[in-house]
């Protein structure tokens, strides 16, 4: 195999790396609030949307580094936001450590359809299909390697596209760890088959695939998306667009 960079196998996150997580969720969410009807809650949908995200961001965070349990992420992720709402009719609340807020139920509720919503999708990253059938071509073995949840994940495998450009699928609920510990990387190349010292780490996110995956002793390529804003990433490759991997791989 020819290749600029000198390895075998590829670990790429899924999520707002191949998969536009995000996009697709904000169309996931304008659909929830419609469903719902939360327009009697709010007095603008952006109040709900601003609080979902900053709320959304932490949680996954503190998922990540093993500080709370999936259950928990997805329940507050609805329950903070919603709970900011007025004019809940007393079944769908109760009260959290003294305060009233929206009831767990009515958040699962909730967070069920969002999800489905959201694995039906098909929206991906600028290139993704381009990149992926390019590495394909190349030889690489490619591996996918997410902390999303198994039910969801391989649907939206399914929905964009993507399903056959895997020869692994890593998840973190496999692993029974997420990235960032070294631990799921650990299981990643034992699953895949995958040597360290041949193996590459792809993705977007500073701490979880890539002070993860250099913890774990492997080298990396960031993907920087926002490098407006996010600087000085410790990696040993940047990119800002998926297409540049055609000139590194």
């Amino acid at each position: 195999m020819n290749s600029t960079l000198p390895y075998t196998d590829l670990l790429i996150d899924f999520d707002d790396t191949l998969y536009d997580t995000h996009g697709n969720a904000v169309i996931a969410l304008r659909e929830i609030y419609e469903i719902f009807h939360l327009e009697q809650h709010f007095d603008h949908p952006e109040v709900f949307y601003d609080h979902y995200w900053q709320t959304n961001v932490q949680l996954w965070e503190q998922y990540a580094h093993g500080e709370i349990a999936r259950e928990v992420l997805i329940v507050e992720r609805f329950r903070r936001p919603l709970s900011i709402g007025h004019h809940w009719p007393e079944h769908l609340t109760e009260i959290v450590r003294g305060q009233r807020m929206v009831s767990a139920a009515f958040c699962l509720e909730v967070s069920d359809r969002f999800l489905q919503l959201c694995a039906t999708k098909p929206g991906v990253v600028d290139g993704a299909h381009e990149v992926m059938a390019y590495l394909r071509r190349r030889g690489y073995r490619l591996h996918m390697a997410s902390n999303g949840f198994r039910e969801v994940q391989y649907k939206k495998l399914r929905a964009s596209g993507l399903a056959d450009c895997f020869d692994t699928v890593v998840l973190s609920e496999d692993a029974g760890v997420n990235k960032p510990s070294p631990l799921f990387f650990d299981f990643a190349l034992k699953a895949a088959g995958a040597r360290r010292h041949s193996t590459l780490m792809i993705g977007d996110n500073p701490d979880t695939d890539i002070h993860g995956a250099r913890q774990a002793g492997l080298p990396t390529i960031f993907f920087n998306r926002k490098p407006e804003s996010i600087r000085g990433v410790a990696t040993d490759y940047e990119i800002h667009s998926l297409h540049e991997l055609l000139r590194l791989l």
